[in-house]
């Protein structure tokens, strides 16, 4: 080998080793920019997640925010915060005063065997019904159920006393009312499938809008509130002037028609 071939060999190894240095330089750095990149990026996720999670552990809850809202009133409704609900004919002498938990077993079987002799009662004038709403089971058996139920039959009031009776009567329904264990009607989807069974509330979209916005929430709350002034501690409970209304013999409310009927006659004499 010539020295001339052995110098032009020698330099063009040079060159190679010089750009070989070049490019993995370049990568080098390059490498560098990405993981700074992905640190800050990493950081500013972190951030942003524990920001995410401050705000979500600030902000209130649906409830717990109603817990302090202005009240809407249902229209159809008077009283305090309008809570005195009563339906039935005016010159009607005698009210009965309905005590009542969305979720309970007992007050789904009592209106099963029930409700259309009331609403019957009431057509005729024997006497009214003053509704009062109770939400105790979200707290004994978990969930919010009893309160989103109370605060659509509100919704229900606003259109008409007849839709929520009716509606009442739907959700206390064999085919419609849960096992007390779980909260189907803290969905408001369910809530509306089955006022959709009520033809002042089918597609009515202006009821829908209640149920979804919570529009009748603190008003449920309140209603509750009233229930626990009351002293009363289960549901059913029926009072005729004041007097709870029993089957006879026994200090629980008179649960099948067999029952309810003299019940009902002797509570209107008294």
């Amino acid at each position: 080998m010539s020295a001339r071939n052995s110098q032009a060999n020698k330099q063009a190894a040079r060159e190679r080793l010089r750009a070989e240095r070049e490019r993995q330089a370049k990568k080098d750095k390059t490498k560098r920019q990405f993981i700074v990149a992905g640190s800050v990026v990493a950081v500013l996720a972190i951030a942003g997640g524990v920001g995410y999670f401050v705000v979500q552990a600030n902000k209130p809850k649906a409830w717990e925010a109603a817990s302090t809202a202005e009240v809407v009133k249902p229209a159809n409704s008077t009283g305090d915060n309008g809570t005195t609900v009563v339906i039935g004919k005016a010159d009607a002498k005698k009210t009965l005063e309905l005590y009542e938990d969305p979720r309970c077993p007992s007050c789904a079987a009592f209106e099963q065997a029930n409700g259309e002799q009331v609403k019957k009662d009431v057509d005729a004038g024997k006497y009214k019904v003053q509704y009062i709403g109770a939400t105790f089971i979200d707290n004994m058996a978990g969930g919010e159920g009893s309160k989103n139920a109370t605060s659509a039959l509100g919704a229900a009031l606003n259109v008409s006393p007849d839709a929520f009776l009716a509606y009442k009567g739907a959700l206390y329904s064999q085919a419609n009312h849960p096992e007390e264990s779980v909260d189907k009607f803290a969905d408001d989807n369910y809530l509306i499938k089955v006022a959709d069974q009520i033809p002042a509330l089918k597609g009515n979209k202006k009821f829908q809008d209640a149920v979804k916005a919570g529009t009748y929430d603190a008003w449920a709350l309140k209603m509750s509130e009233k229930f626990d002034k009351s002293g009363i501690k289960g549901t059913p409970t029926l009072k005729m002037d004041g007097k709870t209304v029993v089957k006879e013999g026994t200090e629980g409310a008179p649960m099948t028609p067999a029952d309810f009927g003299p019940a009902m006659e002797k509570a209107l004499k008294g």
